[in-house]
């Protein structure tokens, strides 16, 4: 295939990939007053909208975190069918593989943070402020606040998978994952620090779980990497 014929199919998977976005965009938009209620049935507060316009950015905030998680298997398939050309029978089986891990890991990575991570975060702050002021959050600063932490963070949840899967397309070696490991942690906890609230403990209780992410990623790699050269092997005696 020359670049015209290239731009052309990666112009088909993307418009397939938008177009099962918009699909689940709708579906979560009937479906985000459920969502709204499961979300915030725990609260000890209600939350306080300031305008008609508040109500409807939260079902499009909604609808498009569910649509966004539920659209990741599509893209993860598409990329795959993008790359699949280029790519040997055994590596076609191996990326294949991983497509579904995205979607659980992804999904993971927003329940770990919304019932895990968020709430020590949240009541935290609420101990900073207790007793000094009026407690009353609107309904786009609280969900603008659960979303800018969650949903990075899930996020982050598929780095272990990224890892493995470019280490089995032979992309990168555990080797390299190790030279760069004070500078994967460096960058891991600026990305903490940008998308938790500005304390220190937030920092650590993001900082922490994408640490740990990374050096999982680095065990996954490992493996990737032997299988990789137990398939050349095959290959070469083949």
């Amino acid at each position: 295939m020359g670049v015209v014929e290239h731009l052309e199919e990666l112009r088909k998977r993307l418009l397939i990939t938008i177009g099962w976005f918009l699909v689940f965009l709708l579906a979560g938009f009937l479906y985000a007053g459920r969502i709204y209620s499961l979300l915030t049935a725990g609260l000890p507060f209600r939350l306080t909208v300031l305008g008609p316009s508040d109500v409807l950015w939260v079902y499009f905030a909604l609808s498009g975190t569910a649509a966004l998680a539920f659209t990741l298997p599509v893209a993860g398939l598409q990329c795959w069918l993008f790359v699949k050309p280029g790519l040997h029978a055994n590596e076609q089986k191996a990326a294949l593989s991983y497509i579904p891990f995205l979607f659980l890991l992804f999904a993971a990575g927003l329940l770990i943070g919304y019932f895990f991570v968020l709430p020590n975060i949240f009541h935290f702050l609420n101990l900073l402020g207790q007793g000094m002021f009026t407690e009353m959050y609107t309904v786009d600063k609280y969900f603008t606040f659960v979303f800018d932490l969650v949903v990075p963070f899930a996020a982050c949840f598929d780095m272990p998978v990224i890892i493995m899967f470019l280490t089995s397309i032979g992309l990168i070696e555990p080797s390299l994952l190790r030279r760069v490991r004070r500078y994967a942690y460096f960058i891991l906890v600026v990305v903490a620090c940008c998308i938790s609230p500005p304390d220190f403990v937030s920092h650590i209780s993001v900082s922490i779980p994408l640490i740990l992410l990374y050096e999982c990623g680095v065990l996954l790699a490992d493996v990737g990497y032997r299988r990789r050269l137990r398939r050349l092997e095959r290959y070469e005696k083949a």
